[in-house]
């Protein structure tokens, strides 16, 4: 039994708090007292609820008294917290900007609520990339960093889940991917980051997506608690757009990261797709012992080509300039200043160009999925580079920063146009002590298959064991 509560993944906190071990009053003021000693270091909190959350775990408290373990909601007392991008009507909601400070939604996400029945606990709202534009979250609120070396970025745009989870400040947290916006930090911070199948979470009410790239998801300690998590969220709500196809009646993605996924067909390829990307070594030696621990289960891997092929940067960048215009700005004076240069391309991108750029792009994902179908997953690098310090990015200018974001992170966007799953899985540190990810994604739909491949990398090479000293 591990020595200090936040130790415990969610899923035993859970079965503590329904054994009576564990009260989710201890187990939120245990998490308070870490935030209040330690968020001012790692940037993970841009609002902490501490008196919603205390009263929260008063009720649950009552609860408990009063219900027998089995009329419980699964996680039951657990604490979270939610990406500071998602409506929640009981705190603030700022976007990782100052333009909306104190800003309070009349209305919250879909994804809020089955949290909050699913018996979770929210301590408050997690620090993010301005309206989610960056591979880095240095906002108002602070610069986010990762707990393994305090000079570099947890990464973007959920900067702040993936510092939390990593520094124990809740043991798992919403985040969400456009672009990369889960497995980027996951892979910085050394944590597990799901991006699920597009439609498997609900971005509504107010989260919709003109270009069908953002997908919510967990970042966790281990692969059981990000499909518990991903178990809350999961499912239809009416008026949604795309739905993912449900599991099958009894079965949980919970329950697929506690089965082996037999042999599987695995692809793999690290080609950035241009040949301006230098691939590090230490990401070069990660995706080579993680190939070799996949061949070791039994798993067929053959090297394939890149399937996107060449990089389409301008597409790409077409539509993510255009759609950081989705949120409307008064004073654009107070925005940072790679969020205004996002908006003033978007607004020089014509029609024809932005049609264009998405029928290239979604043509080129039609391509890549059915290349890469006869496969169960494919495996390449999370991130070209290491953690980086975010003074790297932003220290020539906005046009060398998007070049710069490019170059350490051009492979997880891809998934966001295919809407395939896409995991993070904190396999190897640099000899630094720098976490390095590799990246599995799996057909579209096959969540839980994935699930069950992650949950078997990490039995046999355990990762939520490790600390950063703090």
């Amino acid at each position: 039994m591990p020595s200090q509560i936040h130790e415990l993944s969610a899923v035993q906190q859970a079965a503590e708090i329904r054994a009576g071990r564990l009260s989710p009053v201890e187990l939120v003021e245990h998490y308070l007292g870490r935030i209040e000693r330690l968020n001012d270091r790692v940037g993970a909190f841009s609002y902490v609820a501490a008196d919603q959350a205390r009263a929260a775990a008063l009720a649950a408290e009552k609860r408990l008294g009063e219900c027998q373990a089995d009329e419980l909601p699964p996680l039951f007392g657990v604490p979270t917290a939610i990406k500071d991008n998602i409506g929640t009507s009981d705190m603030p909601t700022t976007f990782g900007s100052a333009v909306f400070k104190g800003f309070v939604p009349p209305v919250e996400a879909h994804l809020v609520r089955l949290l909050r029945e699913s018996g979770t606990i929210s301590l408050g709202k997690l620090n993010t990339a301005e309206f989610g534009l960056s591979a880095y979250s240095d906002t108002y609120a602070g610069s986010s960093r990762t707990p393994w070396d305090l000079t570099r970025t947890a990464g973007g745009s959920s900067g702040g889940s993936g510092a939390a989870v990593a520094a124990g400040l809740v043991p798992f947290a919403h985040g969400n991917d456009a672009a990369g916006s889960i497995r980027v930090p996951a892979s910085v911070c050394g944590v597990f980051g799901f991006k699920p199948s597009r439609g498997r979470v609900s971005n509504g009410p107010l989260g919709l997506d003109p270009v069908i790239q953002v997908c919510q998801g967990p970042l966790s300690r281990t692969v059981a608690d990000a499909a518990g998590m991903l178990d809350a969220m999961a499912g239809p709500v009416p008026g949604d757009l795309f739905w993912a196809p449900p599991l099958p009646d009894g079965e949980s993605f919970l329950g697929w990261a506690g089965r082996e996924p037999g042999k599987l067909r695995i692809g793999r390829f690290t080609d950035p797709g241009s040949d301006e990307v230098v691939v590090h070594p230490d990401v070069l030696a990660a995706y080579e012992r993680a190939t070799e621990l996949l061949v070791a289960l039994g798993h067929e891997v053959e090297e394939i080509e890149a399937p996107f092929g060449p990089a389409m940067i301008e597409e790409f960048q077409d539509i993510w300039s255009v759609r950081s215009l989705r949120v409307p700005v008064a004073d654009e004076s107070q925005l940072l200043p790679v969020t205004r240069y996002w908006r003033e391309r978007g607004r020089s991108v014509s029609s024809e160009r932005f049609l264009g750029a998405v029928q290239d792009i979604q043509a080129r994902a039609t391509q890549a999925m059915t290349a890469t179908h006869r496969y169960d997953a494919v495996l390449s690098p999370t991130l070209a580079l290491p953690p980086q310090r975010p003074e790297w990015f932003k220290e020539l200018g906005e046009v060398t920063e998007l070049k710069r974001q490019f170059l350490a992170c051009p492979y997880p966007a891809a998934q966001n146009v295919t809407g395939q799953p896409s995991a993070n899985v904190p396999l190897h540190w640099s000899a630094e002590g720098l976490p390095i990810g590799v990246m599995l994604t799996g057909r579209l739909g096959e969540d839980a298959q994935l699930l069950s491949l992650c949950a078997q990398l990490e039995a046999a090479r355990p990762w939520a064991g490790r600390w950063p000293d703090l």
